[in-house]
């Protein structure tokens, strides 16, 4: 099988112009050395080496393409938009400066968004637009956030959900808890605020859920059962693998089908892994599905 045309849809890597505003800032989210503070997580050893674009490239030199995003849980789209302003500008410049393979996907600010600057930054090289799923929790919240997510729409280009923020917690928890427990159900809530609403808005959109919509997915047999009604297939809905393996990825294939899974890593915060489907499957997740997801063909 070739791989040369795999990619990876989601993965993160800080910019240098982009690190340098987070170390710029005394409160979070910021960066004091390579420590991150968040409002709503405890403080994360970052590592330096996990945003070396060459050392990165290298971890897996078969993929054309590695599309980086901005990490949502920092809660930057939401910020005031004098504070998000230079963050988002670091991130959008930062990223485009990094060689092949890296693509960026684009993010706006949430309350103020800046629909004419995220036009003209989809008609260049940014693959697509990253919303935090917070802001699709519920089928109102997607209804406002939908003139936003038409800029992608018009501009033929997909939108990735990515977990946003989670807020601090009212007793000690493990360090994995917002991961484990917080981004799954924000995942899943915007996964079924899109079932209700997403298309009817947004009718020619793709789009792309991390994490396996946190399993939403393999819950569709239960929203039956309490009267939501049966799984609509839609070519235009993809979920990423990051985060999961053989038993979780076989279960939401089993509901969505081969078809709607690509490879998303979420490099530093997890690897891959071998589902052990087969190497027709592994094609279609590296390499058919994800340029369906970015080009709306397939190959």
């Amino acid at each position: 099988m070739s791989e040369q045309g795999a990619t990876d849809v989601h993965q993160h890597l800080w910019p240098t112009a982009f690190i340098e505003e987070l170390r710029a800032r005394d409160r979070p989210p910021f960066l004091d050395g390579w420590t991150l503070h968040l409002a709503g997580e405890p403080p994360y050893e970052v590592a330096p080496r996990d945003h070396d674009p060459v050392l990165r490239a290298g971890l897996d030199p078969e993929l054309r393409r590695i599309a980086l995003s901005l990490s949502s849980p920092l809660g930057i789209e939401s910020l005031p938009p004098d504070e998000a302003a230079p963050l988002l500008d670091a991130w959008h410049s930062g990223v485009l400066e990094l060689p092949e393979p890296f693509a960026g996907w684009a993010s706006a600010h949430l309350t103020e968004p800046d629909t004419g600057g995220l036009a003209a930054l989809l008609s260049g090289r940014l693959i697509g637009l990253q919303v935090p799923a917070t802001a699709l929790a519920t089928p109102r919240a997607l209804e406002r956030l939908a003139p936003l997510l038409a800029v992608a729409e018009a501009a033929g280009k997909p939108v990735l959900v990515h977990p946003g923020p989670e807020p601090a917690a009212a007793e000690p928890l493990p360090a994995w808890w917002p991961a484990v427990v917080g981004y799954v159900g924000q995942l899943q809530a915007a996964w079924w605020s899109w079932h209700l609403a997403g298309r009817a808005l947004l009718p020619a959109l793709r789009i792309c859920f991390v994490a396996a919509a946190g399993l939403a997915p393999v819950h569709h047999e239960r929203m039956a059962m309490r009267g939501g009604g049966p799984l609509r297939p839609d070519p235009g809905v993809f979920v990423d693998t990051s985060s999961y393996g053989r038993q979780g990825l076989d279960a939401v294939v089993r509901v969505l089908g081969i078809d709607a899974l690509v490879l998303g890593s979420d490099r530093p915060y997890a690897t891959p892994t071998d589902p052990c489907m087969g190497a027709a499957a592994e094609f279609a997740v590296r390499v058919r599905n994800p340029l369906h997801l970015m080009e709306g063909v397939r190959p």
